[in-house]
């Protein structure tokens, strides 16, 4: 993008722009048969590429109905579904470089399974027992893996978009080829970190990909009662950067949008946006009641438009997949996934020193202090902390 300085036509009348006046198409390339639009431009994919999308989107739905479900019966505090926006998370991800830098919000965590986060490390972190990598220090769902470069969720909104700002930032002054791609809802962009955050980026030239999932609701607000402009991608095209619409349940336009996104990202070290026009199937977190906020019939609508059953159809038609493929690759997860449940419940939670450790470089007196009163509540109270007390 050019640095020259804006040249305004001159006008001789009152003339202002509104939100007609800028014009952002949607990409879409796959139909909901399973069939591409005729002159659709496809992505870089292959059949070992395809296999290793459907399998992650499997996974993930089996991950997100067995945990749910744990949630439910009290064997877990708190879960987060992606249902209905695989399509956006994992084909942005396997659009990615394993050295790339994934800063998520709270639903990405397909990507982190595209990148090989295991069934038992899933378990680890939900169930925050001595082999989480996180220490059970945080709540479930909020992952993170150096190895994987996913960076550790963090609950408030919109933190990760300046981070990953800085992060890009860095890995361009270190010389390295590679990008950060930060993942954020619609409702995540109203918070001031968006703005400084991109802002930050485009005048620093960072190579990073802002990825907005717009699902049409921040937990119960929809968009309408969000904001009044055109979306998201307006937003970067008025930041000054490279932006794209695409339809975030078509998993390879996401794709194609995301591969060209990181190739521009590198080879202009800027910045882009891409918004995703999807729809949560369902509800917020394991806290949220959707039908208090939206209608079964919009919700079946959108069960139409499932971004996992589209691409299935196309590798069918690829001859890649069948439907009795699809059917054991459910059930294996289903027992996979049951059965680290059971093995990850029963595992001890973390010694309780664990946790003034790696906080600072070395414990302060006043953690000290702090942990040594806990230690004696528990003590005074064990039957009411029962998994703790056993880890004094």
């Amino acid at each position: 993008m050019s640095n020259a300085p804006l040249t305004n036509e001159t006008v001789h009348r009152v003339s202002f722009l509104d939100k007609a006046s800028l014009h952002i198409p949607i990409l879409r390339i796959l139909q909901a048969d399973g069939t591409t639009y005729e002159n659709a431009v496809l992505p870089v994919i292959d059949k070992t590429l395809a296999e290793k999308i459907f399998d992650t989107c499997v996974f993930t739905r089996v991950l997100d109905e067995r945990m749910l479900g744990a949630q439910r019966q009290g064997r877990i505090s708190f879960y987060m579904t992606c249902t209905g926006e695989e399509a956006s998370i994992v084909g942005s991800t396997a659009a990615l470089d394993k050295d790339d830098v994934i800063l998520a919000q709270y639903r990405e965590h397909a990507s982190l399974r595209y990148r090989g986060f295991s069934t038992e490390q899933f378990m680890n972190q939900m169930f925050s027992n001595e082999k989480d990598l996180g220490k059970g220090r945080q709540m479930p769902i909020h992952y993170g893996c150096r190895e994987l470069n996913y960076q550790t969720i963090s609950s408030p909104l919109a933190t990760q978009i300046p981070q990953a700002t800085g992060v890009a930032y860095g890995m361009k002054l270190q010389g390295k080829r590679n990008v950060a791609i930060c993942y954020f809802g619609e409702g995540a962009a109203s918070e001031g970190d968006f703005h400084a955050g991109l802002n930050m980026a485009a005048v620093l030239k960072s190579p990073v990909i802002f990825f907005c999932r717009n699902n049409g609701y921040a937990i119960s607000t929809p968009t309408e009662e969000q904001f009044a402009g055109n979306g998201i991608a307006s937003r970067g095209v008025g930041y000054g950067m490279h932006t794209i619409r695409v339809d975030g349940n078509d998993m390879l336009a996401v794709l194609a949008a995301t591969q060209q996104a990181r190739a521009h990202a590198l080879e202009h070290n800027a910045p882009v946006l891409i918004e995703a026009m999807t729809y949560r199937l369902g509800a917020h977190s394991s806290s949220d009641d959707p039908s208090g906020y939206r209608s079964k019939d919009e919700e079946a609508k959108w069960q139409q438009h499932d971004p996992v059953k589209r691409f299935k159809l196309w590798m069918i038609n690829k001859g890649w997949i069948s439907e009795a493929d699809e059917a054991k690759l459910f059930e294996r997860y289903r027992e996979e996934v049951l059965a680290a449940v059971k093995v990850a419940e029963k595992l001890p939670i973390p010694m309780l020193d664990e946790i003034i450790e790696d906080v600072l470089d070395k414990p302060t007196p006043a953690l000290k202090k702090q942990l040594k009163e806990l230690k004696e509540h528990i003590n005074k109270y064990p039957k009411a902390y029962p998994k703790s007390a056993g880890r004094l």
